[in-house]
């Protein structure tokens, strides 16, 4: 019932997430907030806009970081974006960004290979809150050591200092990285296909969808990718099983998949 209100008064669809985690994190508020009930607690959620964003960012999952696994981020550093390098404009989609630490990092590679001053980034996530935080382009500085060893596993060639400026316990990223990149509001589960793309990057995100719903997705991203373009996933996913995976060829080694098939949208 808390599913079906959520999605009746905020448009929010979690009936196809999987049951098991999603249980886990309601509970955990439930319990975290010293509700007396959990009549109280849907109350709360249903009446209250301010405690259901509080309710949102909970049971979103958004963990994440820099050059996360670095073997993926230096196949597409020594792959994939020297392959879209060929396009004239490239236009990346970042879906579940969380708080932009994969954004950023796909932008600092672009700019390494000298592609960022011809790509964009579209990087969304169905939480404003931690849109809000990405856009800032701000990285706490305890972070920093883990994200410059992600950094040079994942074949950096510059100094990772050097696309950050330290202001006490925070480090600000490089206008220009932020400058390419647009932080917007999107829900996988509810919205349609915005663009074209030529890489679309989902990972950790439709591990915790149940199966129909990852076929919808896979769908979405079908349907946002040009021909030829690649769609990469998280360690524990796959679009081998799912109806769409025929329009698409697997790349050896890391999760990512090129679009072999389907209508040219050059």
């Amino acid at each position: 019932m808390l599913l079906s209100d959520v999605l009746e008064i905020y448009g929010y669809d979690f009936t196809g997430y999987s049951r098991a985690s999603l249980k886990r994190r309601i509970v955990r508020l439930f319990e975290l907030d010293r509700f007396v009930s959990f009549a109280e607690y849907r109350y709360k959620i249903r009446t209250d806009p301010a405690y259901f964003k509080r309710f949102l960012e909970q049971v979103t999952i958004n963990v994440t970081e820099m050059f996360r696994d670095p073997a993926f981020y230096r196949t597409l550093r020594t792959e994939i974006l020297p392959r879209l390098g060929t396009y004239p404009f490239i236009r990346i989609w970042i879906a579940g960004c969380s708080t932009g630490e994969e954004a950023y990092s796909v932008a600092i590679f672009l700019k390494e290979l000298n592609l960022l001053n011809k790509s964009l980034i579209y990087a969304t996530d169905i939480n404003n809150t931690v849109l809000e935080n990405a856009s800032q382009a701000m990285i706490p500085m305890s972070k920093l050591q883990l994200y410059t060893e992600n950094y040079i596993a994942a074949g950096g060639s510059e100094n990772f200092s050097d696309y950050y400026s330290a202001n006490y316990s925070l480090g600000k990223l490089d206008d220009e990285l932020r400058s390419k990149i647009i932080f917007s509001s999107h829900n996988l589960v509810t919205d349609n296909s915005f663009n074209e793309f030529q890489l679309i990057l989902c990972r950790n995100v439709i591990i915790y969808f149940d199966r129909p719903l990852q076929n919808k997705v896979f769908r979405l991203f079908d349907n946002s990718l040009e021909k030829f373009g690649y769609l990469a996933l998280g360690t524990k996913e796959s679009l081998d099983f799912s109806p769409t995976a025929k329009n698409f060829e697997r790349l050896k080694g890391e999760k990512i998949w090129r679009k072999i098939s389907g209508d040219d949208k050059m």
